[in-house]
Parts: structure tokens; C-alpha cells; sequence
């Protein structure tokens, strides 16, 4: 994999030529780092899915350099769309919409809705922008597939050194756009159902509250992603997100329990914390903001750290049950459902 210390134009133009010829460019946005390819070529494509050990049925979200590239994309757009992209775009909200003809299903994981969003890192900006006034991808459709730039159901990147060291010479090029400013992955809404009110499908930085505001009123929030005529998104399995650590998330008094038991057992131990609790001395120890955008943006960074600290255990403290932690703690517990897999 080569690391380019040209100036940005030019790495920027070697980004595009990447992308144009089928290769993986990874780069910034401002929730993740993404593993782009050309959302227009079903072969760039399937180097996402080889590169991050994906299974094909898990669609990707297509990343457009402004509102104005939606129609390339999705059909039938209703004035919801056009409302949310003008509120929140760019910004770290996906919409579910209908697939055009054109895009291929190895994006849509073979369904007929399409996930899109415009990201707000400048970086992904500038790449986005200078792909487009290249022309864009196959068939001149100007759209990015980048899902998070790491192995399939792990702890997501935050920092170009985490795509490195977790893809290596599986990525043409990793665009550095320093440490990402929000942390976790967007919010995922659904609007591909003509007539029926959007529906949350993953939480992020953008809150339903948020959404109901400029919608008129909140989405829904099915209780199951399982459920009937839910489509698949981006990080909805019950463990995602996930060390390879087994890792427990705890009330503070079961914490300081756990945490106990684990040193009479002889466990080195880990911990996240972000309250002031007091544990006794154990392996490796960091602790978070207590506030929930703050949380966000260090999680998967101190996840990581704790992940290769050579711990037996991690415990984290668990967050509120307050709407405003309510995307935190949906990561939290993906991670905890899926961490300990040694793949």
C-alpha cells in the first residue's frame, strides 16, 4: 500500500485515477474512515466485500459529492428526501430510497432500495468533488461506495493509522484526514415506503428529535431490525462494532463487581470508564468524556487500544438510558454481542 506525501491536489488526483480504474481508496469523513470504490462498478465493488471479509448480502451506502448527484442514484424520491438532505447535507445522516435502474445490486446487497449520504469532511468533499468534475465512475454516475474502512464486524476507524494497520496492502491508497470528528457511524433512515412515515434504522449523531423537527413529526422506531419489509443497512447485526476481546457492559456497581471477580481469577483486566468510579488496579484502564458527543468521537479509538492491550476481559461502564446516548449505546452494545471472536 503506498502513502502519498505529495501535495493534496495531487494526491487527490491519484485518488480519483484509483478510483476510476477499479482500486480502493480509503479517506476520512467526519463519522468514519470509509473504504471507497466506485459505486458504479459491480468488479471495484466486490474488492470492498474481499478486502473487509463481507459477506455480499450486506449493502453499502454510496457517498455523493452534493444533493444535487440524488437522482443517479434513487427514484421516486419523495420531498422528505430533498427536505433532510437540505437540513443535514452534508452531514452524518444516510437515506433509504428507492434504487434507480442504474445502480448495481452488488451496492444495494440485492435489494431495490439504496442507502446515500454526502459526507461533511472536507477531505471527502474535495475527493468527492474532484471525482465528479472527472467525469465520476462507470457510466458517469459520481458516487462512492465506502462502508467502515476495516474488517467485517470490527471496531470501526477513527485515524488512517487504524486502516492500515487492520487492511495493509489490501487498500491502493489511504487519504489522511487526521482523527475523525464525530466517531460513530451516521444515522440511517428509512424513506423508501411511499406513503408511510421514515423509520430509524440505525442512531447516530443526527437524533430523531432532529429529523421530527424539520419532518413535522419523529420517525419510527421499529423494534426489530428483523422485522417484515425492513431492509438491511450498514451495521445492524446483533454484534458489530466489536473487539476481539470478550467484553462486558456493566451498570457502575456491577462494574466494580466484575472487575473483582476477573483479578481473583487472575484475568487481566480492561477497562472503559467515563464516570469517576474508582476501580482497583487492574491491567489497562481508559476513561471517556461523560458527555455523549465527546464519548462518540474517543469510543472506537479507546476500544482499539483496549482491544490490543493483551487483556483477558473488558469491561465497560455503561452509559445513560437518555435519548441523547442513545446512539453510544446502541454501539456499546453491538460490540459487547460480538466481541471474542478470534477471527
Amino acid at each position: 500500500m503506498s502513502s502519498v506525501s505529495t501535495p493534496l491536489s495531487a494526491e487527490l488526483a491519484a485518488a480519483v485515477r484509483l478510483l476510476q480504474s477499479g482500486e480502493l481508496v480509503a479517506f476520512p469523513t467526519e463519522t468514519v474512515y470509509g473504504l471507497g470504490a466506485d459505486a458504479a462498478n459491480p468488479a471495484a465493488v466486490a474488492r470492498i466485500f474481499a478486502a473487509k471479509g463481507r459477506p455480499a448480502g450486506h449493502p453499502l451506502i454510496v457517498h455523493l459529492p452534493g444533493a444535487a448527484y440524488l437522482e443517479q442514484w434513487a427514484r421516486d424520491i419523495p420531498p422528505s428526501a430533498w427536505k433532510l438532505a437540505q437540513a443535514f447535507w452534508p452531514g452524518p445522516l444516510t437515506l433509504i430510497l428507492a434504487r434507480a435502474p442504474a445502480v448495481p445490486h452488488a451496492v444495494t446487497g440485492g435489494q431495490e432500495t439504496v442507502g446515500v449520504r454526502v459526507p461533511a469532511h472536507p477531505l471527502s468533499l474535495a475527493l468527492l468533488d474532484a471525482y465528479a468534475q472527472a467525469g465520476g465512475g462507470r457510466h458517469g454516475l459520481c458516487g462512492v461506495a465506502a462502508p467502515s474502512a476495516n474488517r467485517f464486524g470490527r471496531v470501526s476507524p477513527t485515524e488512517a493509522a487504524h486502516v492500515r494497520e487492520e487492511l495493509g496492502g489490501a487498500v491502493a491508497l489511504v487519504l489522511d484526514g487526521g482523527a475523525c470528528a464525530i466517531g460513530i457511524e451516521s444515522t440511517i433512515l428509512d424513506l423508501s415506503r411511499r406513503g408511510q412515515p421514515p423509520r430509524l434504522l440505525r442512531p447516530g449523531r443526527v437524533t430523531p428529535g432532529e429529523i421530527g423537527r424539520i419532518l413535522g413529526a419523529s420517525p419510527e422506531l421499529p423494534e426489530s431490525m428483523k422485522a417484515a419489509g425492513v431492509p438491511r443497512v450498514s451495521g445492524s447485526l446483533d454484534g458489530h462494532y466489536a473487539p476481539r476481546t470478550p467484553t462486558r457492559l456493566l451498570a457502575p456497581d456491577e462494574l466494580i463487581r466484575a472487575v473483582e471477580e476477573s483479578l481473583a481469577q487472575g484475568k487481566r483486566c480492561g477497562l472503559l470508564l467515563r464516570g469517576p468510579l474508582t476501580p482497583p488496579p487492574v491491567h489497562a484502564l481508559h476513561r471517556l468524556p461523560d458527555t455523549p458527543e465527546a464519548y462518540a468521537r474517543g469510543l472506537y479509538a479507546a476500544l482499539r487500544k483496549l482491544d490490543q492491550a493483551g487483556n483477558d476481559v473488558l469491561l465497560v461502564e455503561a452509559v445513560p438510558s437518555a435519548p441523547d446516548w442513545a446512539a453510544v449505546a446502541d454501539r456499546l452494545r453491538r460490540a459487547a454481542r460480538g466481541s471474542g471472536q478470534k477471527q
